[in-house]
């Protein structure tokens, strides 16, 4: 009994321990020294403090556990568990966590399986030394790392739907977006994990120079200063994001827009004839990227703006046709009065 006991309490201090090492690297890194350099968004935090944690509980758990335990479910635990503590403590906000989840749990059991296969049958001082060297490995690569500047990428994302509505009609339904109600919207992913619904977009005049304010939940406002403007073929725009209307806690640090990591620079709406009385719109966003890893980066940011995007132009595809069918039952029922 005593020595199930014991056991159970050696998988307890594994888990303990590698939460204790992921800790120390988020306040580490947070740091001024290191956050100017990128902070959590350096691959030393997002890849080499998951691979310490993996390589952390691989070392306490008892080497007669079964493989599985050791390189999955140990890493796997103690990453869920270090995650609910940051939301716990609001060390971070529930986009980030899940941005950073998937990454967090495959590079933990990386971290332990390379532990293992670098210490399988070797003395404990070389295990020691091995677990020493993943521990501080995240440390002493940061500086190497602060010396090279985040790449700056330009990504575009794209949303097409066809409407069955004249092309004058769509037109004046993308120069100007009324109001909008959360159920015009329908549910998304995006709302549960914090992001602002789209309000309005309001024009001041219509032509080049004409300036959208395109509002969001919780007081998220982004400027657009229109520099193309073709009636019924194309509108496009400059984005900048009204910072003074839009507060702290709206975004977390790292997903801020116009921030440092991110932003978003144009709004390009394209239409066009198709058959009919129906009208093909395409909606197009360009945004900056600026991280270390910004091929997984952006398939988040990918995803949220194509969500965004594809809500916007379900709205305006809603009212069009609607505004469309009215049009057609009027037209009906004054050739019937002619006849």
């Amino acid at each position: 009994m005593s020595s199930i006991e014991r056991s159970n309490f050696h998988y307890v201090i594994a888990v303990i321990a590698g939460l204790l090492v992921a800790l120390l690297g988020r306040f580490a890194f947070a740091t001024r020294l290191l956050n100017d350099a990128g902070g959590l968004l350096m691959l030393c935090f997002l890849v080499l403090i998951p691979m310490a944690l993996g390589a952390t509980t691989a070392h306490f758990t008892p080497p007669t556990a079964k493989w599985m335990w050791r390189t999955v479910w140990s890493p796997f635990l103690t990453v869920l568990l270090f995650l609910f503590t940051a939301l716990l403590l609001h060390l971070e906000g529930l986009i980030c966590v899940l941005i950073i989840s998937p990454l967090f749990l495959v590079t933990a059991c990386v971290g332990a399986s390379l532990y293992i296969r670098f210490t399988e049958n070797r003395p404990d001082r070389n295990k020691t030394y091995t677990l020493a060297a993943f521990a501080l490995l995240p440390f002493l690569m940061a500086p190497v790392e602060s010396q090279f500047a985040a790449p700056n990428e330009l990504r575009r994302v794209e949303n097409t739907v066809v409407i069955a509505a004249p092309i004058d009609v769509v037109w004046q339904n993308i120069i100007r977006v009324l109001p909008i109600q959360a159920t015009d919207l329908g549910p998304s992913v995006i709302d549960k994990i914090g992001f602002p619904r789209p309000v309005e977009a309001t024009l001041t005049h219509e032509g080049i120079g004409g300036v959208r304010h395109a509002t969001f939940e919780r007081g998220v406002e982004f400027i657009e200063t229109v520099d193309v403007w073709e009636p019924q073929r194309r509108l496009s725009f400059s984005i900048v994001p009204n910072t003074a209307t839009i507060p702290p806690t709206t975004f977390d640090e790292h997903v801020t827009i116009g921030g440092r990591f991110f932003d978003v620079l144009r709004g390009t709406y394209e239409l066009e004839a198709v058959g009919a009385g129906h009208t093909r719109l395409i909606l197009y966003s360009q945004q900056r990227l600026s991280t270390r890893l910004n091929p997984y980066a952006g398939l988040w940011t990918d995803y949220v703006m194509s969500e965004i995007q594809r809500r916007i132009l379900t709205v305006i595809q809603r009212r069009c046709e609607a505004r469309g069918n009215k049009g057609s039952l009027s037209s009906h029922k004054q050739k019937e009065q002619a006849n």
